[in-house]
């Protein structure tokens, strides 16, 4: 199988293009490096299996290009900073959705059929049915970067209909693990860093929060593809809830990082129950269509932030190189 990867030096991508080399498929590793990094690709460059591409997606004629001649794209490429969109609106608009229709035209000028998409759990938005299913009710969007991202799938569904793609849509949870650069436990682990005696903390501490280690994300989307192949989801857009069955709060999360550090802060809050506009203050997805064709986790979340935190001890470069 010949594979495209947006957004492929990133912290998921660069995992996928890695597992898609050890499983012997050719890899077009597509990124224009605005926050990806060029030493999660270093070890795939060394295969002639890979072909890096510096490009932006929404440079259509570059993307065209190095689509030709692929069997599947997967388009991880993305503005992920949910936090500050209310601060640059376009660039979600730009970089999610516009982007996506810049894939999917790609694909259609090239004759590539079949992809998979990152979404995201927070198309859900203040979900009010737990473990959240995929057909929940349809969601008042709360975050920019939900609604881009829910734009997106809609276009996949769309050109599933019309063009006659198939499409394997994920909305994750948050993921963590190995190559990790955006997130609570990178923050808290840089903030102790820089003062050990004190952690200032969004919203009350009190949101609940679901998390899935990078490579059991991977496996998952594996899964699904393969079950696509015989008969699932191949002609049409199935759309699929990645995470695991349990949640933590974010204190949670802090008396594993801290003990894990042997520190004892004190902790502040800025208070109320999200830690800013589109924080959603509770997220647990139903993932039983996922677990059907036999995918479960194999890390639980404390698990994932424990690996994740020492994945960040090791490499301390990695602090710094986050643009």
């Amino acid at each position: 199988m010949k594979a495209l990867v947006t957004g492929a030096a990133g912290f998921i991508g660069s995992n996928l293009v890695d597992r898609l080399l050890a499983r012997g498929d050719e890899v077009v590793a597509y990124d224009n490096f605005s926050t990806g990094n060029r030493q999660f690709l270093a070890e795939a460059l060394k295969s002639p299996k890979c072909r890096l591409v510096e490009g932006d997606v929404l440079d259509g004629d570059t993307l065209g290009a190095a689509m030709r001649g692929a069997d599947i794209a997967f388009h991880l490429a993305a503005n992920a900073d949910v936090r500050f969109g209310t601060e640059h609106p376009q660039k979600d608009l730009d970089q999610n959705t516009i982007a996506t229709f810049r894939v999917l035209e790609a694909m259609r000028h090239a004759g590539v059929k079949r992809i998979a998409f990152s979404s995201t759990g927070s198309i859900y938005g203040d979900a009010t049915v737990f473990p959240t299913p995929e057909d929940a009710p349809f969601p008042v969007q709360t975050s920019l970067y939900g609604a881009s991202k829910l734009a997106g799938e809609g276009m996949i569904s769309a050109y599933c209909e019309g063009y006659g793609f198939s499409a394997w849509i994920f909305r994750f949870v948050s993921i963590l693990g190995e190559r990790y650069t955006h997130g609570h436990v990178f923050d808290f682990y840089k903030r102790l860093l820089a003062d050990p005696t004190h952690l200032h903390v969004l919203g009350n501490g009190k949101q609940r929060k679901s998390y899935l280690y990078v490579h059991d994300c991977i496996d998952a989307i594996f899964t699904a593809i393969q079950s696509g192949e015989r008969g699932g989801v191949e002609g049409k857009a199935g759309i699929f809830n990645l995470g695991t069955a349990e949640y933590c709060e974010v204190t949670d999360s802090i008396g594993w990082i801290t003990g894990a550090l042997g520190l004892t802060p004190r902790l502040t809050f800025a208070g109320g129950d999200r830690g800013w506009i589109g924080d959603s203050p509770f997220i647990l997805l139903d993932c039983a269509r996922m677990r059907k064709l036999g995918w479960a986790p194999t890390l639980t979340i404390r698990e994932g932030i424990m690996r994740t935190l020492a994945y960040l001890r090791a490499n301390p470069w990695v602090l710094e190189a986050r643009t």
